[in-house]
C-alpha cells in the first residue's frame, strides 16, 4: 500500500512539477512584456507623432528661400524630442519600480516553492525513465531519489527541476512569447 502510494504520487509529482514551473516562466514573460508595453501611454504616443510630423514638414523646405521656416520646424521638433525624453524618464521610472518589485515577489514565491518541492520528494523518485534512455546521465538524474530500480533509473526532484526549468526556457523561446 505505501509502495503504491509513492509511486503515485510519484507519477503525477513530475507532470505537475513541469506544469507549476511552465506557470512561473509565463507568469515571468508576462510581467517583461507587459513592463515593455506599458512605457508606451498615449502622450509618447502624439508627441512622436507630431515629432515626425514636424520633421516631414522641415524636409519638403529644401529651398533658400524656406531654410529659416525649416531650421524653426527643426527647433521644435528638438525642443519635442527633449520633452518626449522627460516624460519617458519620468514615466519609466515608475514602472521600473512597480515591475521591479512584481518581480522581485514572483521570485520570491518560485524559491520558496521550489525549496518546499525539494524537501517534500527528498528521497522520493518524482519520475522512472528507462535506464537505456539516460545510459551515460543516470546518476546524475537520480541524485536525491536513489538509483536504479527493476531496470529504472528513479528522477530526483532537483534534476527534475532543472531540466523542467531549462525545457519551459526552450519552450517560450520556440514559440516566441
Amino acid at each position: 500500500m505505501e509502495e503504491e502510494t509513492l509511486n503515485y504520487r510519484g507519477s503525477l509529482a513530475a507532470p505537475l512539477i513541469f506544469i507549476m514551473v511552465l506557470v512561473f516562466h509565463f507568469i515571468s514573460l508576462r510581467f517583461e512584456h507587459s513592463k515593455k508595453n506599458a512605457s508606451k501611454n498615449t502622450t509618447e504616443v502624439q508627441l512622436r507623432g507630431e515629432i515626425k510630423k514636424l520633421l516631414r514638414e522641415a524636409s519638403t523646405l529644401s529651398q533658400p528661400s524656406t531654410f529659416a521656416q525649416a531650421s524653426k520646424l527643426r527647433r521644435q521638433a528638438a525642443a519635442k524630442e527633449k520633452e518626449l525624453a522627460k516624460i519617458q524618464e519620468s514615466v519609466g521610472k515608475e514602472i521600473q519600480l512597480s515591475y521591479d518589485s512584481y518581480l522581485k515577489a514572483l521570485f520570491f514565491a518560485k524559491v520558496f516553492t521550489y525549496i518546499v518541492l525539494v524537501f517534500w520528494f527528498w528521497r522520493t523518485p518524482v519520475a522512472s525513465i528507462s535506464q537505456q534512455l539516460v545510459q551515460p546521465f543516470g546518476k546524475l538524474l537520480s541524485w536525491g531519489a536513489g538509483g536504479a530500480l527493476s531496470g529504472n533509473i528513479m528522477v530526483g526532484v532537483i534534476p527534475w527541476l532543472i531540466l523542467s526549468t531549462r525545457v519551459s526556457k526552450f519552450v517560450f523561446r520556440v514559440f516566441n512569447w
